[in-house]
C-alpha cells in the first residue's frame, strides 16, 4: 500500500466546508474518548462499535449541524480509536489523548465515496476540487484523507499498487555514516551534505515565535501570526524531505547492499547540546525512508549493533583508539598511521560488516572477481574484492 499526498486548490467555500468536517472528526473523536473513559472507570468494557451505536442513536437529535457534514467524518474517528486503544493494550503506544483545535486537522472519505480523474478529484457533499498534480500509482483506492498544514490543504489517497521505480544505475556495496557536521558519508567518500534548514531560519523562527507570544489570544492578529509560524515550519519540515527522499533513492539505486549503524536516536535526543542539530538533520526519517525503498528496490540493508565502534576503529589495521574525542574529525591511527576523515573512516568499517553475498551473473568462466575500488578505500589503502559465482 502507497500513498500518495496531493496538494489541492480549493474554492473559499470548500474551505470552509474543510474546516466544518474537520472540526465534525475532532468532535466525534473527543466525544468518543470522554465517553471511553468514563464507562472504563464504570467497570464497563466499552468498544468502538458499541460507541458508534449509541452515538448514531443520538446524533442528528443532540447534534442536528452533523446533518450538512458528510457522515464519513462522523464515522471513521470510531474506527481509529478502536485502532489507536488496542496499541495502548498492546503496550505499543501511549493512551490517545484528546484533539486540539488547529492541530493535525484532518478527515477521511471511504473509497467509494469520491474518484478522481486527471488533476481534480470530486468528494462527497462540494463535489470536485481541482489538485496540483495527478495521483501518480495505478492500482485499487483504498481511501482518502484530507488534511491542512499551515494554509494548505491535501489529499492523501491509499493506492494498492506497486511503486513506479527508478532504473537501478549500479550494484555497489557500501556502507553509510550519519553525522552532524556532514549529514550523509558513504565509505566510498561520496559525501552529502543536508541543508540543514532549521538551523539556517531558526532566527526568523525566533522572532516569528516572539511575536506570536505578544499578541492577544483570541484576537485575528494571533491567527495571523500563528499562521506565518506554521508557513516558516511547514517550509523547514519540506527542505528537509526533500533532502532525505533525494538521498535515500539515490543510494539505493547505485548499491546493492547497504550498511548503516543502528543509532538510538531518542537517547541522543537527551543530549541538549546535540538535540537541536540532531533532529535537524532528520537520522530516524533517514533510516525509516531507506528500509522500505530498500524492499522496494531489492537492495539488501545490513543494520550494524549500535555498540559496534565503527568510528574508534581504524579502517586499515582494526586498532581501536579509545582516546578518540568528538571534536577529531580526521582519524590518525597510532599503529599503522593512516590519516582520513573521521566519517569516512566510520563508513569504510560499516561496509566491511556486510556479509559475502553470492549473486547470479553472465557466464564468463567458473568465477567472475569484481574488484571496487572507491576515493575512501583508496585513501584507506584497502580494496573491496567481492566474488560472484554463478
Amino acid at each position: 500500500m502507497i500513498a500518495h499526498k496531493i496538494e489541492l486548490r480549493p474554492s473559499e467555500k470548500q474551505i470552509a466546508y474543510f474546516k466544518q468536517a474537520c472540526g465534525t472528526s475532532r468532535f466525534v473523536w473527543n466525544w468518543a474518548l470522554a465517553e471511553w473513559d468514563k464507562q472504563y472507570e464504570a467497570g464497563k468494557k466499552p468498544s468502538a462499535m458499541k460507541l458508534k451505536k449509541q452515538f448514531n442513536a443520538i446524533k442528528y437529535k443532540e447534534f442536528p449541524w452533523l446533518e450538512v457534514i458528510h457522515r464519513d467524518a462522523h464515522s471513521v474517528p470510531f474506527t481509529q480509536l478502536g485502532k489507536a486503544f488496542v496499541g495502548f493494550f498492546n503496550k505499543i503506544a501511549k493512551h490517545p489523548k484528546f484533539h486540539k483545535k488547529g492541530q493535525k486537522d484532518s478527515f477521511q472519505v471511504a473509497n467509494d465515496k469520491f474518484e478522481i480523474e486527471d488533476k481534480k478529484v470530486r468528494l462527497p457533499v462540494i463535489g470536485w476540487i481541482r489538485m496540483k498534480e495527478c495521483l501518480r500509482f495505478e492500482g485499487r483506492i483504498l481511501s482518502g484523507t484530507v488534511s491542512r498544514i499551515a494554509d494548505k490543504w491535501f489529499l492523501s489517497v491509499l493506492v494498492d499498487a506497486k511503486p513506479n521505480l527508478k532504473k537501478k544505475t549500479d550494484s555497489k556495496r557500501i556502507g553509510v555514516d550519519l553525522g552532524l557536521k556532514t549529514t550523509i558519508v558513504t565509505s566510498e567518500g561520496k559525501i552529502l551534505q543536508g541543508p540543514k534548514s532549521l538551523r539556517k531560519n531558526l532566527k526568523r523562527l525566533q522572532v516569528k515565535s516572539r511575536q506570536l507570544s505578544r499578541k492577544v489570544k483570541g484576537s485575528k492578529n494571533r491567527e495571523k501570526a500563528k499562521l506565518k509560524l506554521s508557513k516558516l515550519h511547514y517550509r523547514i519540515s519540506c527542505q528537509r524531505s526533500d533532502f532525505l527522499h533525494k538521498a535515500t533513492t539515490m543510494l539505493v539505486c547505485e548499491s546493492q547492499a547497504i550498511s548503516i549503524e543502528d543509532l538510538a536516536v531518542k537517547n541522543m535526543m537527551k543530549n541538549r547540546k546535540l538535540a537541536r542539530a540532531i533532529s535537524d538533520a532528520g537520522f530516524g526519517e533517514f533510516r525509516r525512508q531507506l528500509e522500505y525503498k530498500s524492499d522496494w528496490y531489492d537492495t539488501e540493508l545490513h543494520i550494524v549493533d549500535r555498540f559496534f565502534p565503527s568510528s574508534k576503529m581504524c579502517s586499515s589495521c582494526g586498532n581501536i583508539k579509545q582516546d578518540l574525542k568528538l571534536s577529531d574529525r580526521v582519524y590518525k591511527c597510532g599503529n599503522c598511521g593512516i590519516s582520513l576523515d573521521r566519517d569516512i573512516n566510520a563508513a569504510i568499517n560499516l561496509s566491511k560488516q556486510l556479509p559475502m553475498v553470492s549473486r547470479e551473473v553472465k557466464p564468463v568462466d567458473n568465477h567472475t572477481n569484481l574488484t571496487f575500488v572507491g576515493k575512501g578505500l583508496e585513501e584507506a589503502g584497502t580494496k573491496g574484492v567481492y566474488t560472484f559465482a554463478h
